[in-house]
């Protein structure tokens, strides 16, 4: 068997000139939105009073129903005082229907208890991940007089991925309100 040496110099000039790099695209570059602590500040009402992030501004739509704006997330966490009449099972039940409306498009949602029996404080924070409309919603009650709940919506289509940073930093602040707050 005789070897050709022109076969075996085109072999090896097309193994090292396909040793090249490939061009590879980068992917598209998502910017990392990170946002500063904000102080708190008080916000009262006739009912009850709580610390919220001062980086929102309070905006008093009724005398039960109120919002914390964000204008630089373009979101909002949107609050709801009633009083318990009777009603409690009835309240908690819409609450947590309200929250479970969203698993047509939610990826998972997961309810977090809330238990603060000092200032009987009693609840659940619900987190919603996937893109549906609201990314958080909660409630709390004393079980006899005050039922509070809130919800938190961006002002921009719901795509999880880019608005988890905002989300996740207004989950927090809803858990500054639970915490801090206080029934009269």
């Amino acid at each position: 068997m005789k070897f050709d040496t022109s076969v075996l110099i085109l072999v090896i000039v097309l193994l090292l000139g396909s040793c090249e790099d490939q061009a590879i695209p980068k992917p598209r570059a998502q910017m990392r939105l990170e946002y500063p602590e904000g102080a708190s500040s008080p916000f009262e009402t006739e009912n009850f009073k709580f610390q919220y992030n001062q980086l929102a501004t309070p905006n008093l739509d009724s005398e039960n129903s109120f919002s914390l704006e964000y204008p630089e997330m373009k979101g909002a966490i949107f609050l709801t005082y009633i009083k318990v009449d009777s009603n409690l099972k009835k309240l908690i039940v819409d609450a947590k229907r309200l929250s479970y409306e969203h698993a047509a498009k939610a990826d998972n949602i997961v309810e977090q208890p809330y238990v603060n029996p000092n200032k009987k404080i009693f609840g659940s924070l619900f987190e919603v991940q996937g893109n549906a409309a609201s990314q958080s919603q909660f409630f709390v009650t004393d079980s006899t007089e005050h039922f509070l709940a809130g919800s938190v919506y961006f002002y921009v289509k719901p795509n999880y991925d880019s608005i988890l940073p905002a989300a996740a930093y207004l989950q927090n602040d809803i858990r500054r309100i639970m915490e801090t707050l206080e029934w009269k």
